[in-house]
């Protein structure tokens, strides 16, 4: 894979070469416990590291916890959308959604005490809602470049936040009650 893709400089291809090498088994590992099947990992993985390309950029320290989380995001909803073409679910209805809410993070968190709740109820979310949720606030990337990075859609985007910010409302309501 890595003779097909053009670098704009030897810094980024050495950046790359070194990513890869370092989490193609454990970004497999995850696509293959999804799917279940080694073909499917494969291409899975392989989805996966060409989206991580195109954000080459957003990949700083490639040894960071926040390097490895973007990337497991990353192979875990490309697994699941094969998973999906594979099953031949049909697309969520999305036009309920609107993107503007009232929802902010800095409210909900005014204290280490609150963070950790927080983080409690975060880690509560489905997968794939957490997914762009952390992507969103912790990644501060826009509905656009997570749909990119995630291989589905802006207004797929628009759902998930809107369900996982819902969720943590609701449970966060629940927690200062």
């Amino acid at each position: 894979m890595l003779h097909l893709i053009t670098f704009a400089s030897e810094s980024d291809k050495n950046k790359f070469e070194y990513i890869y090498e370092k989490y193609k088994r454990l970004l497999w590992a995850k696509a293959f416990d999804i799917l279940k099947d080694h073909g499917l990992a494969e291409d899975a993985v392989s989805e996966a590291f060409l989206r991580a390309y195109k954000h080459l950029q957003k990949i700083e320290d490639p040894d960071s916890a926040q390097s490895v989380s973007y990337l497991v995001t990353i192979v875990r909803n490309v697994a699941i959308n094969l998973y999906h073409k594979e099953k031949r679910v049909t697309p969520i209805d999305v036009a309920e959604y609107d993107e503007a809410d009232d929802f902010n993070l800095e409210e909900l968190i005014t204290s280490k005490d609150e963070a950790a709740t927080a983080m409690k109820l975060i880690d509560r979310l489905k997968e794939e809602q957490k997914a762009v949720f952390l992507l969103k606030y912790a990644h501060d990337m826009s509905h656009r470049e997570i749909a990119a990075a995630l291989g589905t859609t802006e207004n797929n985007v628009t759902v998930r936040l809107h369900r996982a910010k819902a969720k943590l409302l609701k449970w966060a309501k629940e927690v200062q009650a």
